[in-house]
């Protein structure tokens, strides 16, 4: 934290609850990595995911609020979560994940939704204005390419033909298929002009317990539509929908009949 802002989320959250970037309030952040170290007291601004919503508190305060929640010594937080992100220990996805914050983000991140080993689409995913989550819901903006899109070819490659077979074996799952239905979320993290070919995309993050069919984002009940229901889908976004889950029924046959 001391050598650059990060990214802090708990492992077991959904929407963006638990997701922090994190900056030090002062900027003071050191040369080189290990030169120095946080103090308890230092101030840090915090934005969470899920509605873009700004906190101040110390590095001790957040520390207390990750570990214990709420309490006398954590300050007063307006985070919808609770905290306590180590609850219940590694078997209870008491968790949390430190990673390096890609500022730009700000221009968006590629969402690529996955059945099985097959890409059946990406999903451009831009932050509205002045945020930095492109959770749905946060006014994000969201545009759809086929898995075939040429403006991401060199990444597509790269993904499906180099990288999706090490993705299961450094999990300690070699003996395990990959997920029915699974999303990966890449972040350029390459200078600004970069070729697209020589560009570096790094993975924001896997996700496979709680993943939403986007193209049904229409049917999705919320304060300001109540009465949404299947009818709202676009036909083409229902024949999409309907496409993935017969290509997952096609891939549970395959994995069964190995067995």
């Amino acid at each position: 934290m001391a050598f650059q802002p990060r990214v802090i989320k708990q492992n077991r959250g959904s929407s963006g609850e638990g997701i922090w970037i994190i900056k030090l309030k002062e900027g003071n952040y050191c040369a080189s990595y290990g030169e120095r170290s946080c103090e308890d007291g230092e101030k840090l601004l915090l934005m969470e995911a899920n509605d873009n919503h700004e906190e101040e508190h110390t590095v001790a305060e957040f520390i207390e609020f990750c570990v214990n929640g709420r309490t006398s010594k954590s300050g007063e937080w307006t985070s919808k979560g609770v905290g306590k992100y180590l609850e219940g220990g590694k078997e209870a996805g008491g968790q949390l994940v430190d990673q390096r914050f890609c500022p730009r983000i700000v221009e968006g991140e590629l969402r690529y939704n996955l059945v099985g080993d097959a890409l059946v689409g990406i999903i451009h995913k831009k932050p509205k204005e002045g945020g930095i989550s492109a959770v749905g819901g946060t006014g994000s903006v969201y545009t759809y390419y086929g898995p075939e899109e040429p403006l991401f070819a060199a990444l597509t490659n790269n993904f499906l033909k180099k990288d999706l077979q090490h993705v299961m074996p450094s999990l300690e799952l070699a003996d395990e298929p990959l997920p029915l239905w699974w999303t990966t979320d890449f972040i350029n993290s390459s200078p600004p002009g970069t070729k697209p070919e020589d560009e570096k995309w790094i993975v924001g993050e896997f996700n496979c317990s709680c993943v939403g069919i986007s193209r049904c984002l229409a049917a999705y009940c919320k304060d300001d539509t109540p009465t949404a229901g299947w009818d709202d889908i676009t036909e083409e976004d229902k024949a999409e929908a309907k496409r993935y889950g017969d290509l997952m029924g096609e891939k549970a046959l395959g994995i069964l009949s190995k067995k």
